[in-house]
């Protein structure tokens, strides 16, 4: 037995976003029907319909969603009908090499998220007799989805679900970007590349773990303007006045740590980013992108430099997603801020456009039903 759902489907990559009455299968064996109240626009989703990664298509969009758990298949523990929950971009099984070394956000279970396919070879999503598979196999631009027990985190009802939406994907990589993988540290100076739903999280990061000086590099006066809301204590509209700034502040010392998260990556950041950080020094990769470290291997030798990719921030979205959310409760973390525009689904290419143009730190789809 199935139900229909309207969802935000892409066909191909470099086309539009378009509303498609689907059919959902019903949930299987560790498998849950979650019915979303709301969804993130990340920008990773737009990478993913431009045709700048690697997905199969057609696609359900949306890796950042919270909702309440509908139907539970067979042999389900972590979740029962009725939770609320959020789903984690990257499920945490809890049981492979990774999870149960402390490093959930390199688990075994995210291996099949470029196919949107269960680990059964099979799709939950339908259309016209074609298998869709959903964003990181959640797909939460639908009303509903099935998903992995795996990749639900419960949270209280307290936590309305635009807000829980951000802590799957864009919150924690930002927030553990500076925290986890920099490793941030008090009185240290701290440089953060591009200030959207990303690199705000990053700056809150930074700032909450004590960085004496947090630099913000971004074209964009809103998210300079915001990134002042979300603790930088310096922002600057280029890489160049970003640098002298730190050289003049450091005394010469450098930076401790640049983070990049740009909504495109490309050489020139990285380039920049490696020049301002001093002596053990470390550029930390958050974003998507084409850009390449294109550098003499003498000045990462000589200053010890490293240079870092990121995935999830190097969170664990079992500990650190409740954790965040308790940091909002308590007024230590803003959340409601990130949240510039609200979006109907069928309204989701206007939500990107809006993105694309630095109108939006975060744009949020709030499903009806």
């Amino acid at each position: 037995m199935s139900q229909t759902t309207r969802a935000a489907i892409c066909r191909e990559p470099g086309r539009p976003w378009e509303i498609a009455e689907l059919d959902l299968d019903e949930p299987g064996p560790n498998e849950v029907r979650i019915k979303f109240h709301a969804a993130g626009l990340c920008h990773s989703d737009d990478h993913i319909q431009k045709g700048d990664a690697q997905m199969r298509f057609p696609v359900v969009g949306g890796h950042e969603g919270a909702g309440v758990v509908d139907a539970v298949g067979a042999d389900v523990t972590r979740v029962a009908v009725g939770d609320h929950v959020v789903c984690s971009f990257i499920p945490a099984c809890g049981a492979c090499r990774y999870c149960s070394t402390g490093r959930q956000n390199l688990c075994d279970e995210g291996k099949n998220a470029a196919t949107g396919m269960f680990a059964d070879g099979t799709f939950r999503f339908h259309h016209e007799g074609e298998d869709l598979g959903g964003l990181c196999v959640l797909g939460t631009f639908s009303q509903y989805a099935v998903v992995s027990e795996w990749s639900c985190i419960t949270i209280g009802q307290d936590i309305p679900f635009e807000v829980a939406a951000l802590v799957g994907c864009g919150v924690p990589t930002g927030w553990g970007s500076a925290v986890y993988a920099a490793g941030v540290r008090a009185g240290q100076t701290v440089v953060i590349y591009g200030a959207g739903g990303v690199g705000s999280n990053a700056v809150q990061g930074a700032r909450f773990a004590g960085a004496k000086n947090v630099v913000v590099v971004d074209p964009v006066e809103f998210k300079r303007d915001m990134a002042g809301v979300f603790g930088a204590t310096h922002t600057f509209a280029d890489a160049k006045e970003a640098h002298d700034f730190v050289v003049e502040t450091t005394w010469g010392e450098l930076a401790d740590h640049a983070i990049i998260t740009v909504g495109i990556l490309h050489d020139e950041v990285i380039a920049n980013a490696i020049d301002i950080v001093g002596k053990s020094g470390q550029v930390t990769i958050t974003a998507v992108g084409n850009g390449s470290v294109n550098t003499h291997p003498g000045p990462l030798i000589g200053y010890q430099r490293r240079v870092q990719g990121a995935i999830f921030g190097g969170c664990n979205p079992l500990y650190d997603v409740p954790r965040l959310l308790g940091l909002y409760r308590s007024g230590d973390l803003k959340l409601d801020e990130l949240i510039t525009r609200r979006y109907r689904l069928e309204e989701v290419n206007q939500g990107y456009e809006d993105m694309l143009s630095g109108k939006n730190i975060r744009g949020v789809i709030l499903h009806e039903h």
